[in-house]
């Protein structure tokens, strides 16, 4: 050889080993670093919250602790005001804690009067009660402004809005008292009074006929169950829900829906201990109720069914959050989400999420707190200490709802009657939970790759193992690069016909599609049957050799006409005509159009190709001399595929069908298109699901960029990427064990 020839092809061969190995080293460095991508933007789901010490000052105009009634800062964390005993809404500059308006709330009657008590409840609104026992309603509003001589400087306006007054009652001053104004102009105020009665008045506006705006007073006085006295009220912000507390732990629940009617829903004993229920409060939106007790537990309620027949919801402790050393003095839900800040008597302070029962943060563990308030955008937290000192924490918590309970595990929602798997990511209201288990999408996503591979597998392995072996090399050249062209079929276009015109299809002739699944097998051994009769002639001995199809199409056309035809008159015998009202009312199941039978076909068609042609290549790859001495032993030609061939190409045919199940979980158009998207756990093949891809696709348009949303999509992108990664580990394992078993093949 010429030796200047041979110092080339080695100068070529070493050069395109490195570039074979760079290239395959970059392949791999690419996937890991989209793993390490997606994952990063993942990891703050889980990230521990943090506060922030923003500001720490003295109250201005030398109040005392004692004064002090109510805080409240806005959104910016830049304004702060709090309440006095005199009714007067301080407002001072946050940053050096100089006072910068006085506001007065007020008071009817006697101007001179004092605040006996202030309730504070949604957003800056607070109820003030008098000493002479009446009671008015005052918000505060802050909004941003510009000023456009001072280069459009932002700057923090601020009001204090009257909304209502309550004259006092006719009974004397009430130890305690609670009112609201509803969105429909109703006024409701409830009493404590000093001997343990509750009472209720409203104010309903009305029109009569002349037009005439009308107010009618109703009054009514509840009769409080013996348990001991009341310790703790609250009211819903729409004054049609009352609770109660008692020193011997009783739960107490009126309806005030219907004015001078209060109807007492429930009194439950919350704690076998009967401790103390020293603080209520309504966690935002106004469904659950949040409990704190005199062992400092904090735990939240909400109404439940007892079971599916019971037409009334009873209360029923749903979570247990955080414990305090001493008895929790006051509670306060935030008002953007389900997160809840709740005060011992020590002074510390909790922040927990109600969803997830997450402990979020601990606050002012050296500074004993007496009062405190979120700020309107819930990121803020503002404190008063014993010493008259204010402190405001700046909240670092952007994903408190998310956990991994939350994620993988039962979770009990709001009007929910039990724990269970939920994937609902928005809602029309901004008071609801976020629902992002996981778990459905999971199930789900094995739930379509399942009945996908099970119409798959079956037909492209049989027609792999007839063209690789029974059929002539001619028909061969033709069959397996038509079926390989229906890789290259875009699946939105499989998904597309799968959709609308499968779906219906399938829908309508449901009863002769169930028996086809029965006559083209029954009618096949039929066939096969016959033509053992028939094979001994000699025209039929052309057939065998390669063509066996062409018996085979006639057989089933027929099976299928006649499931066709006999599918409707079987419906009309045994189901009343109704096949899908049968399923509902027997087995308790909904028939959808989109369901799993249309993702079988229709995800089936798109994996077919992948498994067919890696089945294919392994089975022709078995060398002939096996089966050739296969076959002078004497045995048949089937006995010779499943004895000899199958096992030799069975590390070839198990890759396939993991490439395949690969395939079938990452798909995202046609189950996106012909599901339903339905995000539910059951294996029932007459509904739909929601797998992964298709929820990435469905979400992520609306996600906001970095939000908790946002960020769970990249989590289930984590997860897709692992469950294809660890498939196909373990079919790589598997195949070395079958090639070891069985050679080199």
């Amino acid at each position: 050889m010429n030796e200047r020839f041979r110092r080339r092809a080695k100068r070529n061969d070493r050069i395109a080993r490195w570039v074979i190995t760079c290239g395959g080293m970059l392949v791999i460095f690419c996937v890991i670093f989209i793993l390490l991508l997606i994952t990063n933007v993942t990891l703050p789901l889980f990230r521990a919250s943090q506060a922030e010490l923003y500001a720490k000052f003295t109250l201005p105009g030398n109040v005392k602790p004692g004064e002090i009634r109510a805080l409240g800062i806005d959104e910016y964390l830049e304004t702060g005001f709090c309440l006095d005993s005199q009714g007067r809404f301080r407002f001072f500059e946050t940053q050096r804690g100089s006072e910068i308006d006085l506001v007065q709330a007020p008071p009817p009657g006697n101007a001179d009067q004092p605040l006996r008590a202030v309730d504070a409840y949604a957003r800056l609104q607070f109820g003030l009660l008098w000493a002479d026992g009446s009671m008015t309603l005052e918000k505060v509003n802050f909004r941003p402004a510009f000023d456009p001589a001072n280069n459009n400087r932002r700057t923090i306006e601020h009001t204090v809005q009257h909304q209502a007054v309550f004259p006092p009652p006719t009974g004397g001053a009430p130890e305690r008292s609670l009112a609201r104004l509803a969105d429909d102009g109703r006024r409701t105020r409830v009493d404590l009074t000093a001997d343990g009665r509750l009472t209720i008045t409203q104010l309903v506006s009305s029109e009569n006929l002349l037009g005439e705006t009308v107010e009618e007073s109703h009054y009514q006085e509840l009769t409080v169950p013996d348990y001991g006295a009341v310790r703790s009220l609250t009211l819903d912000s729409h004054g049609q829900a009352l609770y109660a507390g008692t020193e011997r732990g009783y739960l107490l629940r009126w309806s005030l829906e219907e004015p001078g009617s209060a109807e007492l829903l429930d009194e439950i004993p919350a704690f076998a201990d009967r401790r103390a229920i020293t603080a209520l409060a309504m966690v935002f939106g106004d469904y659950s109720l949040a409990v704190g007790d005199a062992a400092g537990q904090v735990t939240t309620w909400f109404p439940v069914r007892g079971d599916e027949t019971s037409p009334r919801k009873s209360l029923r402790l749903i979570h247990e959050l955080s414990r305090h050393a001493a008895p929790v003095a006051a509670l306060q839900p935030s008002p953007r989400d389900k997160s809840l800040l709740s005060l011992g008597q020590d002074g510390t302070l909790h922040l927990d999420h109600m969803t997830s029962e997450r402990h979020l943060l601990d606050l002012g563990n050296h500074l004993p707190l007496t009062k405190y308030a979120f700020s309107t955008r819930g990121d803020g937290v503002i404190g008063l200490t014993t010493e008259s000192g204010a402190v405001i924490w700046r909240i670092d918590n952007p994903h408190p709802e998310v956990s991994w309970k939350t994620l993988f595990g039962k979770v009990w929602y709001e009007g929910y009657d039990e724990p269970a798997h939920v994937w609902q990511s928005s809602s029309a209201s901004d008071d609801f939970e976020p629902k992002m288990s996981l778990t459905p999408l999971i199930f789900g996503t094995l739930k379509g790759t399942f009945y996908a591979m099970l119409f798959a597998v079956p037909l492209a392995l049989f027609g792999a193992i007839y063209t690789s072996q029974f059929c002539r090399p001619r028909l061969r050249a033709v069959i397996k690069p038509t079926i390989e062209v229906m890789a290259a079929i875009p699946t939105v276009i499989i998904g597309f016909l799968a959709a609308l015109w499968l779906a219906p299809i399938i829908e309508r002739s449901l009863g002769a599609v169930f028996l086809s699944i029965v006559m083209i097998p029954a009618c096949l051994m039929l066939a096969i049957i016959l033509w053992q009769a028939l094979r001994e002639r000699s025209a039929f001995k052309r057939v065998e050799r390669g063509y066996e199809f062409l018996a085979v199409v006639p057989v089933l056309l027929l099976a299928v006409a006649a499931a066709s035809v006999l599918g409707p008159l079987l419906e009309q015998w045994l189901f009343a005509g109704n096949f899908k009202q049968w399923l509902f009312q027997e087995l308790n199941t909904r028939y959808d159009q989109r369901n799993c039978i249309i993702i079988a076909f229709g995800m089936g068609f798109a994996v077919i190709p992948i498994i067919f042609t890696i089945a294919e290549d392994s089975l022709s790859n078995v060398p002939p001399a096996l089966k050739a001495a296969s076959l002078a032993c004497g045995a048949s030609r089937w006995q010779t595929v499943w004895r000899v061939i199958l096992p030799s190409a069975s590390p070839g045919i198990f890759a396939g069908a993991m490439i395949g199940f690969g395939r079938a979980v990452g798909e995202t158009m046609i189950v996106l298109m012909a599901t339903g998207n339905t995000p539910i756990i059951d294996w029932s093949p007459f509904n739909g699901m929601r797998p992964l891809s298709a929820n990435i696709a469905v979400e992520i348009p609306e996600a906001p960029l970095g939000g908790t949303l946002y960020r769970v999509l990249f989590l289930s992108a984590v997860i897709l990427f692992l469950m294809t990664f660890v498939v196909n580990t373990v079919a790589e394992l598997v195949r070395q064990r079958l090639r070891k078993k069985y050679g080199r093949f």
